[in-house]
């Protein structure tokens, strides 16, 4: 089948789920996109550009069975503005973030449009898709409570006529090699995440500094994409841990990024907020042994019945318990375990997200919403 597939943010998440599953995928691909600037400006007129585009691609004789967007695409106003057999498609709306529950500084700083349309988005489409059940779950929670404060004409029926249109469809992973021998030298910890207080990166440099009161001795690499206010935390760390710094910053080029993973014993996230968690994925597809908090959708990734010793993975969620697991880490690396065996049969759980498991799937799935 022929897929017409519109990003109006292609970079990131967004590109490379899309960019991975239309390699791999068995189905014929027509990908629109817009380059990932301004995202508000993005969700305000992809719908008006979209409809341009695709009336010239029809033009053009070209022609499709399904189409699928992401949730930054107005889809009820882009249906609409398009007309014809493009806005009658069978639809899959995929859900990255939304707009409701991602986190703002300052409740007063969200804007409930970019709310509203998530909403409409869901409830034109013929299938919704999350990346996890706890960003689903979590979303149709907030939403219920949005709606309720509305003034009159409360829609609370949209609630659950998006839950049974609603699916879990993870994002996948380009599969990642057999790790070679490990390179001799202290405990490598590797945080990766958006330099935001979201990723509570305050927890992370807490634990590190009780590691370092107790003369543990570890090296460190903190990447992650940097906006240009960053929390002031980066700046105080980069300068108390200097003397035992890997990487540092933003790694613009994919094989500086897959090197600081494939280096990596230890991969630590502190988030307090996460819809799904690619990079905690693909750190340890690469071969870090990951401490979570048991939180947000690590539960549902990582705590799977085939993992005997979640503890492993696992920590309580706060500086010291962290502390702890990565004291636990280094004394077993000083004796000569490979936290990278430890960690294989977490691997081997993880490898459903690679392309080659994940992508025949998601086929399936949007064949069967185009045969409906």
């Amino acid at each position: 089948m022929q897929i017409l597939a519109l990003e109006p943010y292609y970079g990131g998440s967004h590109q490379a789920s899309l960019d991975g599953w239309s390699a791999a995928s068995r189905h014929g691909w027509t990908v629109l996109q817009l380059p990932p600037y301004k995202w508000k400006w993005r969700m305000r007129h992809a719908a008006l550009t979209f409809a341009d585009d695709v009336r010239s691609h029809l033009a053009q004789g070209q022609s499709w069975d399904a189409l699928f967007c992401s949730d930054m695409l107005n889809l009820a106003e882009f249906r609409g503005l398009v007309g014809g057999v493009p806005g009658t498609l069978p639809t899959v709306c995929y859900f990255h973030e939304n707009q409701l529950t991602y986190p703002v500084r300052l409740e007063s700083e969200r804007d409930y449009q970019f709310a509203m349309t998530n909403m409409t988005s869901a409830l034109a489409a013929g299938a919704v898709w999350f990346n996890s059940a706890f960003h689903r779950d979590s979303f149709l929670t907030a939403l219920d409570g949005f709606l309720r404060r509305m003034p009159d004409h409360q829609p609370i029926d949209a609630v659950e006529r998006i839950r049974r249109q609603a699916q879990v469809h993870p994002p996948g992973v380009s599969p990642w090699p057999e790790r070679g021998a490990r390179q001799p030298g202290p405990a490598r910890i590797l945080w990766a995440a958006r330099w935001e207080h979201d990723k509570n990166p305050e927890d992370f440099f807490a634990a590190l500094r009780m590691l370092k009161s107790r003369g543990a001795a570890f090296r460190i690499s903190v990447i992650g994409e940097q906006f240009r206010e960053s929390p002031k935390v980066f700046a105080q760390a980069q300068s108390e841990f200097a003397d035992c710094i890997d990487h540092w910053g933003y790694q613009k080029n994919r094989n500086d990024y897959a090197a600081a993973l494939g280096q990596a014993d230890v991969f630590v996230s502190t988030a307090d907020h996460e819809f799904f968690g690619l990079s905690a994925i693909e750190a340890t597809l690469a071969g870090a042994c990951p401490l979570l908090p048991r939180r947000l959708a690590y539960p549902e990734i990582f705590d799977q019945p085939d993992i005997s010793d979640s503890a492993c993975v696992f920590y309580d969620g706060t500086p010291k318990g962290l502390a702890q697991k990565l004291t636990e880490a280094i004394q077993s690396l000083a004796r000569g375990v490979s936290l990278y065996e430890r960690a294989r049969t977490i691997r081997k759980q993880l490898k459903r997200f690679e392309w080659p498991a994940l992508a025949p799937r998601l086929d399936d799935a949007i064949e069967q919403l185009a045969r409906r």
